[in-house]
C-alpha cells in the first residue's frame, strides 16, 4: 500500500461506519446457495452478528417427486427475515441441498449440513430417514419441521416435527371418508413409504367399522397409468348403492394418474374421489381445469389452513416482498407451508436463547426443555419436551395430530366447514 494515509489506524468513525455497512450487506445477502452439495465463501462475522446457519434440503429435477419450493422458500424466508433485523438480531444463512431422492443424496445433503457446521437443518423433505438422520445425531444437529415422510422424523430424538405427517394424513383422510364411502380403493406408491398407508387410512375407516381399504400399488415413476385407474373404478363403483371412493396418494405423480382416471371416469360416473395435501393442491387443481377438472368435488385431507385462509397472510406478503417472482414458490403448497411453519419455530427458537450463543447444542436444548412455540394459528401450539410426547405406536415424536378436512367446490380448495380434527386418538388405538 503506498501514499500518506499507509499504515495509519482509520479513524473510529471510519471504523463504526464500515461495521454498520458490513452489518447491513449480510443481513441483505444473507441466503447461500449449496448446488449439489457445494458452498459458496461464506462471511465472518463479529461475535455478535454472527449468522444462524441453518440448512434445508429437498429433492428436485428427479424423475419421481420434486419439492423445489421448499428449498426456495427458505431463501425467500432469510431474504424476508433479515430484511427484518434477522433472527433476534442474528443473520440468517440458509444453505440448500438436493437430495436428488435417494439415499445416497440424502446422507450427502446430511454430511454437508455437518461440514458447514449448520445449527439445524430447517424446513425440508426426504424420504430417507434412515440415511440422513444418523449423520445429524452424531453431530447433535436438530431436524426441524420435516416434511414427515420418513418414519425417523417421528422417532429420532433430535427430529422435531410440525405436522402429523403421511400418518395423520391417511388417517385423518381414512376418517373423513368413512361418512362418505362404503368402499374405498387407495392407489398408492409401491415403496417403503407407501407400504404403511394402506394400514394409516384403515385406522380412520374402522371408526365408522367400514371395510379396510382396497390396495392398488403402482409405480412412482410412472408415466401412466390406465391400468391401475381401470382397476381402482371398476372396483369402486362395484360398492353398495355406489358409494365407491378412489384415493389417489401418489405424491407429484397424484395427477398423472388422474389423467388416466378421467379417460375412464365417464363410464363410473358415480364414483367419488379423494386425495390428501401434498398429492393434490389448489395449483394442481388449477392447471387441471379448475371446476371442470376431474378433482370438482374431490375430498383432501390436509394438515394445515385452506390455502385462502387469512392465517396465511404474512407468509404469502414475505413471498411478495422477497421471492421476487420465483415460480417455484406457491404458497398453496404443503411442502412450502410447511417450510414456512418451520423457520417459524427456528425463530422463537434463537429469540428464546436471547443472549447466549446460537449452536445446534443450544437450539436443541432449548427446544428439548419445553419451549411452547405458537404458529399464528396455522398448527396447535407445538411442544417437544418428554411430557408432550404422544403414546401413538412408532410415532414417539408425533406432537400434533390435527388435519384439515377439505374438498374442491367450484375449483376451489375450500375447507369443508368441519373444525379441526385430532387423530392422535386414532392413531393411538390402531393395533
Amino acid at each position: 500500500m503506498t501514499g500518506s494515509g499507509a499504515g495509519r489506524p482509520l479513524p473510529t468513525t471510519v471504523k463504526r461506519a464500515f461495521a454498520v455497512f458490513r452489518k447491513a450487506t449480510t443481513l441483505v445477502a444473507g441466503t447461500t446457495l449449496v448446488a449439489g452439495c457445494g458452498l459458496l465463501p461464506g462471511v465472518t462475522e463479529d461475535a455478535g452478528d454472527r449468522p444462524v446457519t441453518v440448512m434445508t434440503w429437498a429433492p428436485e429435477r428427479t424423475g419421481a417427486t420434486n419439492r423445489p419450493g421448499m428449498p426456495a422458500m427458505a431463501q425467500a424466508y432469510a431474504r424476508w427475515v433479515n430484511s427484518h433485523g434477522g433472527l433476534d438480531g442474528h443473520p440468517l444463512k440458509v444453505l440448500t441441498c438436493n437430495d436428488h431422492n435417494d439415499s445416497v443424496g440424502a446422507a450427502k445433503c446430511a454430511r454437508a449440513a455437518v461440514d458447514q457446521h449448520a445449527v439445524a437443518v430447517v424446513g425440508s423433505y426426504s424420504q430417507y430417514g434412515r440415511s440422513f438422520m444418523s449423520s445429524l445425531e452424531s453431530a447433535g444437529i436438530p431436524y426441524i419441521g420435516g416434511y414427515g415422510v420418513s418414519e425417523s422424523e417421528f422417532t429420532s430424538p433430535l427430529s422435531y416435527p410440525v405436522n402429523g405427517g403421511q400418518a395423520a394424513l391417511l388417517a385423518g383422510n381414512g376418517q373423513q371418508l368413512a361418512g362418505e364411502c362404503a368402499r374405498t380403493v387407495l392407489v398408492r406408491p409401491d415403496t417403503v413409504a407407501g407400504d404403511e398407508l394402506v394400514f394409516l387410512m384403515n385406522t380412520g375407516l374402522a371408526l365408522r367399522h367400514r371395510p379396510a381399504a382396497i390396495d392398488l400399488r403402482a409405480a412412482e415413476d410412472a408415466t401412466d397409468y390406465g391400468e391401475q385407474a381401470g382397476r381402482a373404478l371398476s372396483t369402486a363403483s362395484a360398492a353398495p348403492d355406489g358409494e365407491g371412493c378412489v384415493v389417489g396418494a401418489l405424491g407429484e405423480r397424484t395427477n398423472t394418474f388422474f389423467d388416466s382416471f378421467r379417460r375412464l371416469r365417464d363410464a363410473y360416473p358415480t364414483v367419488r374421489t379423494a386425495s390428501v395435501l401434498g398429492s393434490v393442491d389448489q395449483s394442481v387443481v388449477d392447471r387441471s381445469g379448475g371446476a371442470r377438472s376431474v378433482y370438482e368435488g374431490a375430498y383432501v385431507t390436509g394438515w394445515y389452513p385452506a390455502a385462502n385462509d387469512p392465517r396465511w397472510g404474512e407468509m404469502k406478503k414475505a413471498v411478495r416482498e422477497r421471492a421476487f417472482g420465483d415460480n417455484r414458490i406457491d404458497p398453496a403448497d404443503a411442502g412450502v407451508q410447511t417450510t414456512w411453519i418451520a423457520y417459524t419455530v427456528l425463530r422463537q427458537v434463537v429469540a428464546a436463547i436471547g443472549d447466549g450463543e446460537v449452536t445446534s447444542d443450544s437450539v436443541r436444548r432449548t427446544l428439548d426443555k419445553g419451549l411452547k412455540v405458537t404458529t399464528g394459528g396455522l398448527t396447535p401450539p407445538l411442544r417437544w419436551d418428554y411430557d408432550h410426547m404422544s403414546a401413538v405406536a412408532g410415532y414417539p415424536r408425533l406432537v400434533n395430530a390435527r388435519v384439515t378436512f377439505q374438498q374442491v367446490r367450484a375449483g376451489r380448495l375450500v375447507a369443508t366447514g368441519t373444525a379441526p380434527v385430532d387423530v392422535m386418538k386414532t392413531l393411538a388405538a390402531a393395533p
